[in-house]
Order: structure tokens, then C-alpha cells, then sequence
């Protein structure tokens, strides 16, 4: 079993307090973490808005290159350590690792990249022989709070845009899965990173993360998890900048002119990859009534053969969800949905924390399924008229942040482009693509606007400074 330390700017801690991780799939312990106290907290803190030297962007993108090169020599390691503190499959674990090199990688090639501007200001009737210049500035402290669902990944989307940016951060990871990002800290280190610009902590909500949150010395708290608690971090942190990655309820349209062969394995894929949790899942599988009966028939003979089963079985495809409470939540949402008509086709049954793949057909929209995020391997099919009620449907919840829609007809594409209100939306495709490097968030309860993906990320960590000269 782990024994893993808090990091307060480089330095390991280790206290007699101690946050205990438990494999979902059997129970087992598999490690802990060291909390720290407000004293430590502090000192973090302290260390991090001290004065430095900052690191060249030659230096920036040297230790970010090496940190991706250090992930693809520990890949199965690392893969199997997630696998045991979420319950994810090796599929899954081993393709986070991946996207996790490609996060480091674009990183490193983005610390090189000098964005600023040039204005002549002589394009103006009044303009004077002067050119105008911008540069960014990072930030004096960040404050990262990473989920539980992608470990590695989601730890690695605030850890390598604020060094490719020179902004220094303290890590919270989530004390469900807090394993994974401490070796991916240990790694930064490894690779040259100062103690002053990375720390890890473990603690309370009360003692370490809420007066953190609150801390006047922190200048941006960035998250990834629920709507709830990005609206109680809104309301906590005061006058500092937030980027809020939330929940989502994620649409799959099916047109009556699609591939249904492809509509089908985008739907398996959307709804059981990583058991359910993203927060860009497709929750709802929304097929024009003309398709319905034969879409669910390809679908269902594809989604039987997603096992599910010991998540370190090579032919496992669905490991478990975090933990057994979660499982018995999304236990109850079938139900509710099978209470008011839907038909179960696939599935519902539990084993502690892992439900099987689910499909259901019928289900009403004003059922759990249809009107919550419910984190889990489910899909729940809903017949639609057209297009039109689709996208009505699609912006019927609270959520904003991905969509997908499967036709030939490029004309209704772009009317569900336009018409979806999410950040999102990808024609023939899971509302989950993405690249590392692309803008990333949703609108409504799933964020304020505000991108992720390396490129934006980095802008929201820096500050712009403009400044001009004779010329």
C-alpha cells in the first residue's frame, strides 16, 4: 500500500493525519495521502508569492517535454494505479495516460509560442509615431481542484498550462483518487520543476480547501466537478478569478438520414467509456421516431458486448463507477425511470460499486434519467419528432456543455450548431471529442464560458500588459 506525502513547494510532508484510498472494485486499501493543517496551508502559500527568478520558456518547455517523456516510460504504471484507485478499466486508464502526454506535449510547444500583439498607432487620424505592444504576465498563485473521474488527465490540464505559462499552483486533488497526481507532481519535480512553482496538498474542506478558496493571495481558482460545488466555490472565493468546469447532460441526436451503424457505436462509446464519468457523456440518445425501433436494435446488440466486469481483465470494457453509494444512486435512477414506463432493455444490475451497462427505451423526459446528470454507464433513448424538437429538448436542462448529432444532411448540422446552447456540439461524432489543445467549457450550469484545453487555459492564468515606444 501507498504512503504518499503532501508537497509544500518541493518539500515532502508527512503528518499523523491521513486520507485512506480504497479500491472500488473489491474494497481493498491502496494507499494514503498526508493532510496538512491551515499552518501548512499557509506556509504553501507563503513560499509560492515569494520572489523568484522566473523560468525561461526554453526552461518551461525543456521540463515539459521531459515530464511527457517521463509518462510514456511509466505508462503501464501509471495506468494500473489509476485503474486501482477509481475502479476504471485498463482501457480507459491506459488511454488517460495517453491524452495526458498529449496535454504535456502541446504544453511544452505553447510555452515557446510568444502570443503578444503589435499596433502601429498611425492608422488613426490623431495617431502618433509610436507602436503599441502587449505581453503576458502569469500570475502570482494559482489554486487548482482536480475530480475524481480522469486522475491523471484532469490533474495534468491545470499542471501543465500554469507551467507552460509561468504562473506557479497548488494542486488539490480529489481524496477519492488523490494517488495518481502525486506521482504526476513527483514527476514535474523529477524533471527539473522548482519546489516554488508546484505544490500538492491533502486536507479537510474546512481546514485546507475552503480557506484556500478564500484566500485574498490566491488569483484564480480553477475547477472540475460538480455544478454544486463550482456554485459554492463561485460564491467563496471573493474577488479573485474562478474558471468553473461543471456537469453536463450531454445530447446524442440521431436523424432519421443517419449512418446507424455509426449513430450506435458513438452512442456505446459516448454513454460506457470511462463507466459513464465525464462530464461530457452522452446522458440522453435522443432518435427521430422514423429510426428508432431499428437504431436500438444495432445499438443494443453493440452495447452487449461492452463487458463489465474486474477492471484489470484485459477484456473488460466497463470497470466500476467510484464508489458503491454512487452505484446505488444510479441504481435508483433507473428504477425511477422503469417506475414511469421506460422499458430496461440492458442491464441495472449492481455489484457494490459497478452497474452493469444499461440501456432503456422509452423514457420519459421528466424522469431522473431525463432531466439530471446521473454519472454513470446509462443510456437512456428518447424519441424525438425532428430537429426542431431535439434541439428543444437538448436545451431543456440546465446544462450547457456538449452535444453530438449524427446525419448526412449538412443543412440540419449547421441548424443544430447554431441552435444547441452548449460549448460544444460535434457533427458525427461523440460530444466528447476533443484535442488537448482546443477550447473546452460549457455555458449555463456547466460553467461560465470560460475555456480549458492548454491554449486558453494559459491565457486565463496570465494577465495582459500593454505598453508602447517612439517608433
Amino acid at each position: 500500500m501507498l504512503s504518499l506525502p503532501s508537497y509544500i513547494a518541493g518539500a515532502a510532508v508527512v503528518t499523523d493525519r491521513w486520507i485512506d484510498v480504497f479500491n472500488p472494485w473489491n474494497g481493498e486499501a491502496v494507499g494514503r495521502v498526508a493532510a496538512i493543517g491551515n499552518d501548512q496551508l499557509h506556509a504553501a502559500i507563503e513560499a509560492h508569492r515569494a520572489a523568484h527568478e522566473p523560468l525561461t520558456r526554453y526552461e518551461r518547455g525543456r521540463i515539459l517535454n521531459e515530464v511527457r517523456g517521463l509518462l510514456e516510460a511509466r505508462r503501464e504504471e501509471l495506468a494500473r494505479l489509476i485503474t486501482s484507485e477509481s475502479g476504471l478499466c485498463l482501457r480507459e486508464t491506459r488511454y488517460e495516460v495517453g491524452r495526458a502526454c498529449d496535454v504535456f506535449a502541446f504544453a511544452a510547444m505553447e510555452a515557446l509560442r510568444d502570443d503578444g500583439q503589435t499596433f502601429s498607432c498611425d492608422i488613426s487620424p490623431t495617431g502618433k509615431a509610436r507602436k503599441i505592444f502587449t505581453l503576458r504576465e502569469p500570475l502570482s498563485l494559482v489554486a487548482a481542484i482536480t475530480p475524481f473521474n480522469h486522475p491523471l488527465n484532469q490533474v495534468a490540464h491545470k499542471l501543465a498550462p500554469a507551467v507552460a505559462a509561468g504562473a506557479p499552483v497548488i494542486l488539490k486533488p480529489s481524496e477519492k483518487t488523490p494517488l495518481s497526481a502525486v506521482r504526476l507532481v513527483e514527476l514535474l519535480y523529477e524533471a527539473g520543476l522548482p519546489g516554488w512553482m508546484l505544490s500538492c496538498i491533502h486536507g479537510d474542506l474546512d481546514v485546507v480547501t475552503r480557506p484556500m478558496i478564500r484566500d485574498e493571495r490566491v488569483d484564480l481558482v480553477t475547477f472540475t466537478g460538480s455544478a454544486r460545488v463550482g456554485k459554492e466555490i463561485a460564491s467563496t472565493a471573493g474577488y479573485k478569478k474562478t474558471c468553473l468546469e461543471l456537469g453536463g447532460h450531454s445530447p446524442l441526436i440521431v436523424l432519421d438520414d443517419a449512418d446507424l451503424d455509426l449513430a450506435a457505436r458513438l452512442a456505446c462509446e459516448g454513454c460506457f467509456r470511462n463507466s459513464g464519468q465525464r462530464c461530457t457523456a452522452v446522458r440522453r440518445v435522443m432518435v427521430q421516431e422514423g429510426v428508432v425501433e431499428e437504431f436500438t436494435k444495432r445499438f443494443l446488440a453493440l452495447a452487449k458486448t461492452y463487458l463489465c466486469g474486474d477492471p484489470t481483465s484485459e477484456a473488460v470494457l466497463v470497470g466500476t463507477v467510484i464508489d458503491e453509494a454512487a452505484a446505488v444512486g444510479l441504481e435508483q435512477a433507473v428504477q425511477d425511470a422503469v417506475n414511469r414506463g421506460a422499458k430496461l432493455l440492458l442491464g441495472g444490475q449492481r455489484r457494490g460499486a459497478q452497474l452493469q451497462p444499461t440501456v432503456l427505451a422509452d423514457v420519459p423526459r421528466d424522469s431522473t434519467l431525463g432531466t439530471c446528470e446521473c454519472f454513470g454507464p446509462i443510456a437512456p433513448i428518447f424519441a424525438v419528432r425532428d430537429l426542431d424538437d431535439a434541439i428543444e429538448y437538448s436545451n431543456a436542462t440546465p446544462y450547457g456543455l456538449s452535444s453530438g448529432i449524427v446525419t448526412r444532411n449538412l443543412d440540419l448540422a449547421i441548424r443544430a450548431v447554431k441552435g444547441i446552447k452548449a460549448g460544444t456540439v460535434n457533427v458525427n461524432e461523440i460530444p466528447g471529442y476533443r484535442l488537448e489543445l482546443s477550447p473546452f467549457g460549457g455555458v449555463k450550469d456547466s460553467g461560465l464560458g470560460i475555456k480549458e484545453g492548454v491554449i486558453e487555459a494559459m491565457k486565463f492564468m496570465t494577465t495582459v500588459k500593454t505598453f508602447s515606444l517612439p517608433w
